[in-house]
């Protein structure tokens, strides 16, 4: 299967000159250039002998058929678009990985059909919402997301009729009742792999996220005239606590959390801050882990703005609970993986995957791949042919395992 690696990494870089703007990476939700992967991948897959459709909802399905017909099935996909100016594997390497096994399987029908899917939206770029194409295989596009508009004024529902599909007939894009699980394959998109010298992490959960706004209110004076003693500074309240969210960070193993953004008023060189609006992201695998440690940052900032005279405020917009993967698949995707001779290095994914919705529905698990460099959402992102080579020999490993477990 030595050659199927390289075949899998030149295959995304051609993907990746399908783009509405020249000479990045962009392919947004059913976008012209969609209509070109679509027509690339499929005519691929219809060699292989797959069935090929697009549903209402815009995602790629290619069936490779069971020995026997009606025998159940399982899907392996990742998503098609990307974000502006990405890199050439984010997401389309599961996709591509998915055809490439089935390709590897040389006319061998296994017990269970195969089903690679092409999920048409997960960055949520185009409509400010993701996973519009995975919510369509468990059924969760509704009236709302039908109705949101992007920047030019176009809805989701209009964007799909637009793309020559009918937004009427998304309830046929529901997952098969005799759908066994979900696989996904997908670059790490961040440096632990490669800081363990390991080229693939399987994925035990996708981590919960606490997101919100918080204000330190003070008083705004002259910096010259305004004595120490005297300040009300809400930068320097806003500063004091960025420290604390590090240090509660730091003690938490698996915890990280971010103030990435920061707004002052009046921002002058010569005036201190009356206000300071800054933002938190708080994320793990254990939801009780991450309420606690939010807890404890919040408690932290209201001593703080006790402390320098400040007033302290918070507004929360995002508290999604983390969502653990199926632990059989996830133990035998580890023996696929042992059994393969890699290194079992289990994780948590600090980033979102299509296989968390899919998980509402049925047994899901994840693979990552190493990044080299830690590098994603950029040009520069990257795999390794031989940590593509390990991912393939562990795929074909873990559907020979689901295979004999089917008895």
């Amino acid at each position: 299967m030595d050659h199927r690696a390289q075949e899998v990494i030149s295959l995304c870089r051609k993907l990746a000159e399908f783009t509405e703007e020249s000479g990045h990476i962009t392919r947004t939700f059913l976008s012209p250039p969609m209509r070109d992967v679509h027509h690339e991948l499929g005519g691929r897959m219809e060699q292989l002998g797959m069935s090929v459709s697009v549903d209402a909802a815009g995602n790629l399905r290619g069936f490779y058929p069971a020995r026997t017909p009606g025998a159940p099935r399982v899907i392996i996909g990742s998503h098609l678009d990307t974000v502006p100016r990405a890199g050439a594997f984010d997401g389309i390497l599961g996709v591509v990985m998915g055809i490439v096994m089935v390709d590897a399987l040389t006319t061998l029908h296994m017990s269970f059909g195969i089903e690679v899917v092409g999920f048409s939206e997960e960055e949520g770029v185009r409509f400010g919402v993701p996973f519009i194409g995975s919510r369509a295989l468990v059924g969760t596009v509704d009236e709302g997301l039908l109705a949101l508009r992007d920047s030019q004024g176009a809805s989701v529902a209009e964007a799909i009729c637009s793309f020559g599909l009918d937004p009427a007939r998304l309830p046929e894009a529901k997952l098969a009742q005799n759908t066994l699980g979900y696989l996904e394959f997908h670059i790490e998109q961040g440096p632990v792999l490669e800081s363990l010298d390991c080229p693939l992490g399987v994925v035990e959960a996708i981590v919960g996220q606490s997101r919100l706004n918080a204000c330190f209110t003070g008083k705004a004076g002259h910096a010259g005239t305004t004595s120490m003693k005297l300040r009300h500074d809400a930068l320097l309240g806003a500063a004091k606590w960025i420290v604390l969210v590090e240090t509660v960070a730091k003690s938490i193993p698996g915890l990280v959390a971010t103030v990435g953004r920061l707004e002052i008023e009046p921002n002058a060189g010569n005036v201190i801050a009356g206000k300071a609006r800054a933002s938190l992201d708080v994320r793990h695998a254990l939801d009780e882990v991450r309420h606690q440690a939010l807890e404890r940052m919040l408690n932290g900032a209201k001593q703080i703005a006790a402390d320098c005279g400040l007033t302290f405020e918070w507004e929360q917009h995002l508290d999604q609970p983390a969502v653990a993967m199926d632990q059989t698949m996830v133990n035998r995707l580890g023996q696929a993986v042992k059994a393969t001779g890699y290194p079992v290095h289990h994780m948590a994914s600090g980033a979102g995957h299509d296989a968390m919705i899919l998980a509402q529905k049925i047994p899901a698990a994840m693979l990552f791949l190493r990044s080299p460099g830690g590098v994603s959402h950029h040009p520069d992102e990257n795999v390794l042919v031989e940590d593509v080579q390990a991912a393939l020999n562990a795929g074909m490993h873990f559907l020979k395992q689901w295979e004999m477990h089917l008895g």
